[in-house]
């Protein structure tokens, strides 16, 4: 047998030994960055629900959530040129330009036929 061959046993318990090593760094690194203390972590920045408005039919409507927004836009009541606003932005944008929205319009069902 060929001491230099790939699939040697010996090359395989030194790649089984590397992985071992490997994984045990990952595990130990984990591990010291899920206890690292950050100066100001102590009060974790808390996240409202978004929420949207829109101009459906000629009328500004909502507050609507993102689920409201998908069902609205299955129901074809948004399309790409309505106009969408959320706190925050300065100006309503068309739908198509709001990566939030396009992302909802991804993650919408098809119509069953």
């Amino acid at each position: 047998m060929d001491d230099e061959s790939f699939f040697s046993m010996n090359r395989l318990v030194e790649f089984g030994m590397s992985m071992a090593i490997a994984q045990q760094m990952v595990n130990t690194m984990n591990s010291a960055m899920a206890n690292m203390h950050v100066p100001g972590s102590m009060n974790p920045i808390q996240t409202s629900p978004q929420f949207y408005f829109a101009m459906i039919e000629g009328s500004q409507m909502g507050p609507f959530s993102e689920q409201e927004l998908s069902r609205l836009i299955t129901d074809k009541k948004i399309v790409k040129e309505t106009y969408i606003w959320k706190p925050g932005m300065p100006k309503w944008e068309i739908a198509e330009k709001l990566p939030e929205i396009l992302k909802l319009v991804a993650l919408a069902p098809p119509p069953f036929i």
